[in-house]
């Protein structure tokens, strides 16, 4: 398996109104979705384009922020222990995920359950941090009408 493209930053948040706002006014973000629901996943979303590359233009990695939703939300516990919030997670891309997922557990890597659907409508799954380097890793397959 080799390092896919670096999709998104997950940041999470106590409130998306108020990140939709540093994003925009402080950090200058041109692009901002429209945050969107995810129940079963217990988040609301938004996804923050940023530039690509030095030359600008769209079609960089995004900053995702995440809010909970409600108390029984995977992330309450995070803000508990962050209640300013902050990152969270990176996401990676892979051409396949059975096949980047049979490579991390043929590692011995701890992989936090199975793939599923993540907000880009894509397969996902996550890879425990004590795994990689502290850092909570997402693993997403490319979306088929990307790049």
């Amino acid at each position: 398996m080799k390092l896919g493209r670096l999709n998104h930053i997950g940041v999470v948040t106590p409130s998306i109104e108020a990140s939709i706002a540093f994003w925009r006014d402080t950090m200058g973000a041109e692009v901002i979705r429209e945050p969107f629901d995810l129940p079963a996943q217990g988040v609301r979303v938004c996804f923050v384009d940023t530039p690509l590359g030095a030359a600008g233009g769209s079609g960089g990695p995004q900053i995702e922020l995440i809010e909970p939703l409600g108390e029984a939300s995977p992330i309450h516990g995070f803000l508990a222990k962050n209640p300013a919030g902050g990152q969270h997670h990176l996401c990676f891309e892979v051409p396949d995920i059975h096949a980047a997922k049979a490579w991390f557990e043929g590692q011995g890597k701890k992989v936090l359950g199975e793939p599923r659907i993540g907000a880009h409508g894509t397969l996902i799954f996550f890879v425990h941090p004590k795994d990689m380097g502290g850092v909570l890793t997402e693993i997403m397959e490319t979306p088929k009408d990307a790049h």
